[in-house]
């Protein structure tokens, strides 16, 4: 894992352009980077923005990426995998401190507590880089004052894929912010389907087998009083979405909150 950090006070050519100041690689397919943000950004934790570099035509080459940093925060965080032939992905993973990187400045998104109905838990259920938007909520204060509990579930191939998340979630109770408000309620499983790890399998098979509600001597879902909040591969969403739906949760929307959500914009 290599880490590029620095502050840079390079001009920006593009109104449209922000600023690299970080790069971290996680593994050979993940990394995460931050962007200078621009002042009239306003943004609710969970949403994502369009960000790309320019393409060979001319025109920017965008694609929806969720903010992994909280709603407060001074920079913008985003995680990323890499895709060797991906038309952005294969030139975005090699940006380095003092680049430039267009972001348009509209955030949109379900996965936000407006989205969702008061209740008593909070399932936030990802693979891959769906932990982003994840990242950042569980780093934002209004999770903690709506719900009592915060179950996280992160599945990737392998246990090295997983750092990103297993790094977030320890350094929760010490943050300065939210620290006092974790006390107890975080409870978080991560799983791999692929090499050697602790927990093994998919979290679909988890929750239908009632296997991750035992793990944590949990009730199963209730409809009453849980929340979920879904990001990973449309497999995932889709095959989450039918779990939760057979428990009698119900799609919300920020014009409709419901009992679950999900996220169906996707990087490539």
């Amino acid at each position: 894992m290599n880490i590029q950090t620095t502050a840079t006070a390079a001009q920006k050519i593009s109104p449209d352009a922000q600023i690299v100041t970080e790069v971290r690689h996680w593994t050979d397919r993940l990394f995460s980077f931050r962007l200078t943000r621009p002042q009239s950004l306003r943004f609710r934790s969970g949403e994502f923005v369009m960000i790309g570099l320019p393409g060979d035509n001319g025109k920017p080459l965008l694609r929806a990426y969720s903010i992994a940093s909280p709603s407060w925060d001074e920079t913008l965080e985003f995680y990323s995998i890499k895709v060797p032939d991906g038309p952005l992905t294969s030139r975005l993973q090699k940006i380095a401190v003092g680049d430039q990187v267009i972001l348009r400045p509209k955030p949109v998104g379900t996965l936000v507590v407006d989205a969702l109905l008061p209740g008593k838990r909070l399932y936030m259920i990802a693979t891959g880089t769906g932990i982003a938007p994840f990242a950042s909520l569980l780093r934002d204060p209004e999770v903690y004052e709506k719900f009592d509990e915060v179950v996280v579930t992160h599945t990737c191939r392998t246990a090295d894929e997983l750092a990103y998340g297993a790094e977030l979630i320890a350094a929760l109770p010490d943050d300065p912010l939210i620290g006092e408000l974790v006390g107890g309620k975080i409870r978080y499983l991560p799983t791999t389907t692929q090499g050697d790890s602790p927990h093994r399998g998919r979290v679909t098979e988890w929750i239908s087998s009632g296997r991750l509600f035992s793990h944590f001597n949990l009730p199963p879902l209730d409809a009453a009083q849980d929340r979920v909040m879904i990001c990973g591969s449309m497999g995932l969403n889709t095959d989450v979405k039918a779990l939760a739906e057979a428990a009698g949760l119900v799609e919300g929307s920020n014009a409709q909150p419901g009992s679950f959500v999900l996220e169906k914009a996707f990087v490539g």
